[in-house]
């Protein structure tokens, strides 16, 4: 019979997964050992396999915990059934906010997740193409014109861009805090949408299209 869990299993296993994260993003995963994460925890190697079968299921979890979180953000929102301003502007808003306080997972989730065998790298993958696939949808609803052009999609992915490398240079103790940016980026985005003039984007007739 297995042994129950403890009261504080989940608040210590969530822990691990915050440890480990700051382990891998700082020096990668395959030069961060069990031990090292142990050590970070304040725990025994062998109390954190009670925790995570191993180091690839460490980095699963980091990973897949991050997306789904992502995806529960994505799905708060849409359930308040906003304007599609407010909403878009909600959506923003909250990534930002989201990717300032995990930017760990983040940074393991782009550099790292090649690393996952290929069912689980599938299953991580899958929920974060569903939260893109929601943003370009919520860019499409704000300015229809755009999805007409099949612009929707590729502005998502500058949206993205702009968010993901923002802390890559960002500063909490700069001009700005992450909560003064996050209307920031909200503004020059949805702006930049309103500017476009999606028939100018048109396909030229004489150009024939090609496929990969």
């Amino acid at each position: 019979m297995a042994r129950p869990r403890s009261a504080g299993y989940d608040d210590q296993r969530e822990h691990i997964l915050r440890q480990a994260a700051a382990l891998f993003a700082a020096q990668g995963y395959a030069a961060t050992s069990m031990n090292q994460v142990a050590a970070a925890c304040g725990v025994s190697k062998a109390a954190l396999y009670h925790y995570v079968r191993d180091k690839n299921e460490l980095l699963v979890d980091v990973a897949e915990a991050h997306v789904l979180r992502l995806e529960a953000v994505v799905d708060e929102i849409a359930a308040q059934q906003l304007p599609p301003a407010n909403h878009l502007r909600a959506l923003i808003s909250a990534f930002v906010h989201e990717y300032a306080n995990a930017q760990n997972e983040h940074r393991v989730l782009t550099e790292d997740v090649a690393l996952l065998a290929e069912e689980e790298r599938a299953r991580v993958l899958g929920v974060q193409r569903r939260v893109v696939a929601a943003f370009s949808s919520a860019v499409a609803r704000y300015r229809p014109a755009l999805q007409g052009a099949d612009l929707h999609k590729p502005l998502t992915m500058l949206l993205f861009g702009m968010i993901n490398w923002m802390f890559t240079w960002f500063r909490p103790d700069g001009p700005l805090s992450h909560e003064q940016m996050a209307p920031l980026v909200a503004d020059l985005f949805m702006g930049g949408l309103q500017a476009l003039q999606p028939e100018s984007f048109s396909p030229s007739p004489h150009v024939k299209e090609t496929t990969q």
